[in-house]
């Protein structure tokens, strides 16, 4: 059964427009809300974060009035990271939590995340059945057990604590000069805070929210920002989190930027090394560089691919007993740690490791020689769909002989914006451009 609301990370879309409404996150509410309160008769409980979107406030008392007409009792977490939400969930005995945010999206867009009692992200198939009550409409609560909201004003707090329990006991940042470009959205108190109790000069960068600038020119999608500001202040690095801080993007002395398949290179064959790599192996997506595969093949590493998305990473590092995976964007997942992408962590496992080894930033992000990687988005209007049109598959299907041997293709339609991401690798560049130029050409003449 296919879904109609969630996409690959909850539901999300522009704000104000389906399914992105307040009258949709109402009843988005209502159906969680009831879904839950099913598996037992005890009090129950939800925590709700944000990030820093104007539209949060909006989707914050949505949601409460549908969780609390089913008798849920609300707990309001303010601007938190994502990763705050799963840890938070199961430390306050919540039967689920829910994260305001679009990510790395534009200020205009926003969503709705779900974290099982876990901490983790809900399968396929409960995201399934609350879709199915969104749209038969759920009994709401008689008016003796209709639920309560409350603020809980030490979650960040405890996120703040949670992270550097992360970061080696005893070890310092102590002379260490770190940008943190927190792309004006949910951690942008929590990871100042967090570097400068561990010892760090700190320089923020987009630490300044209004409503609207999240993910403006800043974060992980924009590090050249951060890159600037660590030249300029000769920093030892930079940490480039997203809008809602579950990813980063490193930048080295030098201004130059690392991606994930860095980082999750670098974690991996030290992890292995240690004896603490579960299964000697790493989880990561078909995105992933076929450099990072071979890199760690000769180390003796499988790398395990999954499909697009950090909840279907972290579904095959639980099914495997796995506890290192991650996305080339940046969402690092470290199960000992953290039940999601978490850029913070992820980040100050990066700085151990300097600190250890006495390395600079570009001497440990350089882990291997990256295959020659081209990727082009092409935007589609709703109702098209170009991937069904014959001349785009033969296209496709050209493409892949082309490349047969030499390299690989990947095609498809982004889960969280109306875009086909046309990716290819191959040693020989010129054959690389020609391959994506030809595809991308056809998917936007189809949609044209």
């Amino acid at each position: 059964m296919g879904r109609k609301y969630f996409g690959t990370d909850g539901v999300r879309g522009r704000a104000n427009q389906h399914p992105m409404t307040a009258e949709m996150a109402l009843k988005i509410g209502a159906a969680a809300g009831h879904y839950f309160r099913r598996f037992s008769d005890r009090t129950h409980r939800v925590v709700i974060g944000k990030d820093t979107r104007r539209s949060g406030y909006m989707f914050e008392n949505a949601l409460t009035a549908g969780l609390t007409s089913t008798g849920m009792e609300v707990l309001l977490l303010g601007p938190v990271p994502t990763p705050a939400v799963g840890l938070l969930t199961p430390s306050m005995r919540a039967d689920f939590g829910i994260m305001i945010s679009a990510s790395h999206n534009a200020y205009h867009d926003n969503g709705i995340k779900f974290f099982g009692p876990d901490g983790f992200k809900l399968s396929d198939e409960a995201e399934e059945e609350i879709e199915r009550l969104i749209d038969e409409g759920v009994a709401l609560n008689d008016a003796d057990s209709i639920g309560r909201a409350q603020r809980i004003d030490d979650g960040m707090y405890r996120y703040v604590e949670r992270a550097k329990s992360s970061f080696p006991s005893g070890m310092r940042l102590d002379g260490m000069k770190v940008v943190v470009d927190c792309a004006n959205g949910a951690a942008y108190r929590a990871a100042p805070e967090v570097l400068w109790e561990l010892g760090a000069d700190v320089i923020p960068v987009g630490v300044s929210p209004n409503g609207r600038n999240i993910n403006d020119n800043c974060g992980s999608t924009h590090p050249q920002t951060a890159a600037e500001t660590v030249v300029a202040h000769g920093a030892d690095l930079a940490i480039c989190l997203d809008g809602d801080a579950d990813r980063i993007i490193l930048v080295d002395e030098n201004g130059q930027v690392a991606d994930g398949d860095q980082l999750m290179g670098l974690m991996a064959a030290g992890w292995a090394a240690e004896g603490r790599l579960a299964g000697n192996a790493l989880v990561a997506t078909v995105m992933s560089n076929l450099g990072l595969e071979r890199f760690l093949n000769s180390l003796g590493i499988t790398l395990e691919r999954t499909a697009v998305g950090d909840r279907y990473v972290v579904e095959r590092m639980r099914q495997g007993g796995f506890n290192l995976g991650g996305e080339q964007s940046g969402h690092i997942v470290m199960t000992d740690y953290s039940t999601t992408g978490d850029g913070l962590m992820a980040g100050l496992q990066f700085l151990a490791e300097m600190v250890r080894s006495g390395k600079k930033a570009s001497e440990l992000a350089d882990t291997f020689t990256p295959v020659p990687q081209l990727l082009k988005n092409v935007r589609y209007q709703a109702g098209q769909t170009p991937l069904e049109i014959p001349a785009v598959q033969a296209s496709i299907t050209n493409a892949e002989a082309q490349l047969d041997g030499k390299g690989r293709l990947l095609i498809r339609k982004s889960g969280t914006e109306p875009l086909i991401r046309v990716m290819a690798e191959c040693e020989d560049a010129a054959m690389l451009e020609e391959t994506v130029d030809t595809v991308v050409a056809s998917v936007e003449k189809a949609t044209r």
